[in-house]
Parts: C-alpha cells; structure tokens; sequence
C-alpha cells in the first residue's frame, strides 16, 4: 500500500493505464456523492467485502477510498494480503476530494 496525497492520488491515477477505483464507503455515503467510474463495495460488509474482493482483477492497480482515509488504509491492507499488485489509499479521503460528482 502506498499513501498517496489528494494530488499525486489523482495524478497517478489520470496517467495508469491499468487502473480500478475502489470506493468503500457506506451506500448512505455514496448517495452524497462518488468519483465517477468507481466501483464501490462496503469495507463494512465483512467477509462479504472479502468475497467481492475477490472477484475483482489482482493484476490491477486499486486506487482506493473512503471519506477520510481510514476505512481505504485498512482496505488497502486487506487487499495486500490477498495478493493484490498495487493498492493506493487516498489521503484525507472523499470528503477532501475535489474531482467528485454529487448526486
């Protein structure tokens, strides 16, 4: 896992060919508001979240988020453990970011 500042999140991310966005905040959270092409599962899910996880592509680079940072650190870590190439945790999360889209 790499922490990445809201500016090199989103550099990075603009210049990867082989990038995913990992969105997992609460549907609540994501009514206020999401990065478009995100893919969104709730880390709150458990080992359901696990489960979906799993179907995702390991070869991918996951950018990942939550509303403040915290949720994405641990996703990213769970990640990790199951083998994923690359994973990036946005720092200071959605709340933060200023490319959203607002429903």
């Amino acid at each position: 896992m790499k922490e990445l500042s809201q500016e090199d999140w989103s550099t990075k991310l603009e210049n990867d060919d082989n990038a995913m966005i990992l969105d997992v905040r609460t549907e609540e959270e994501v009514a206020e508001g999401y990065i478009p092409s995100s893919k969104h599962i709730d880390i709150y899910k458990g080992d359901g979240f696990v489960e979906e996880v799993e179907k995702l592509d390991k070869d991918k680079n996951v950018y990942i988020y939550c509303r403040s940072g915290k949720r994405s650190a641990q996703a990213c870590s769970i990640l990790d453990q199951l083998g994923f190439a690359n994973t990036y945790n946005l720092e200071g999360g959605f709340m933060n970011w200023e490319g959203k889209t607002v429903k």
